[in-house]
């Protein structure tokens, strides 16, 4: 028999964002960023998240987990964006 606890959240009801390490801002569906988390772009995936990142003129970053209910971050996974390799492959060049 299966059991569930009535007071764990669904995972429907958590937000899978790109949040800029740094400045803690998240990626808005325009490219731009954003203090206010309601306004960020919604990955269906931790995996989609991750490569969209990468992609972004951003250095550091973090996949984050929001849950709207309880207004908790949850990180998932970090990385470096497109602007950390560019930036260091110009500092090499000099």
């Amino acid at each position: 028999m299966l059991v569930i606890q009535e007071n764990l959240l669904p995972l429907a009801l958590m937000n899978i964002l790109i949040e800029n390490a740094d400045s803690l801002e998240f990626l808005t569906s325009n490219g731009t960023w954003t203090k206010n988390v309601a306004e960020g772009k919604q990955f269906g995936t931790t995996l989609t998240a991750f490569d969209a990142a990468k992609k972004e003129i951003v250095g550091k970053f973090n996949i984050v987990a929001y849950i709207p209910a309880s207004k908790q971050f949850i990180n998932m996974s970090h990385g470096k964006g497109k602007a950390a390799v560019e930036t260091t492959a110009a500092v090499a060049a000099v």
